[in-house]
């Protein structure tokens, strides 16, 4: 298993006026983005395991989720593109600080942010689906979340890389 790293939050940054002007990753970070997401599809966690046996394959909805998808310049367990729905699994120990912020920044250009604790999935992992097939067939206008945040990037580290 691979050494998880951390990150922390600088108290000398400012949030910009746009948060769509500093959102999406460009040149060597989305390189090492795009290479921390395929090395954390390479060893998931026990519960994005779990939850992956559930999302895989459009078994939920009907709808097509990504493992490990970079959306914007971060990094998220499972990525719904066609519904904006962004799943994020907190290891134990996880800075609230560094959730907080990634959050905000999904949700400040549109994207809904669904945050479980890993424990909860492996403890419960019918709950957790649940509250996600929720999400997923709440009704959501693209269009007017286009215009109102501008479009979220989605990419995978390893295009048509699935499973």
């Amino acid at each position: 298993m691979t050494e998880r790293k951390t990150l922390g939050i600088s108290q000398a940054s400012t949030p910009k006026a746009d948060p769509k002007a500093s959102f999406a990753a460009t040149g060597a970070r989305l390189d090492k983005l795009k290479v921390r997401a395929r090395e954390a599809r390479r060893a998931p966690t026990l519960a994005q395991q779990a939850l992956w046996e559930q999302l895989s394959g459009s078994r939920l909805g009907g709808v097509r989720f990504l493992r490990q998808s970079i959306v914007g310049s971060v990094i998220v367990d499972f990525a719904c593109p066609s519904r904006w729905i962004a799943v994020v699994l907190s290891p134990e120990g996880a800075n609230p600080e560094v959730d907080a912020l990634q959050d905000k920044k999904l949700t400040d250009v549109g994207v809904r942010v669904l945050r479980f604790a890993e424990s909860d999935v492996l403890d419960d992992a019918d709950a957790v689906v649940r509250a996600i097939l929720t999400e997923v067939n709440k009704p959501f206008d693209k269009r007017a979340a286009r215009r109102s945040a501008g479009a979220p990037q989605f990419a995978h580290a390893d295009e048509g890389a699935e499973g």
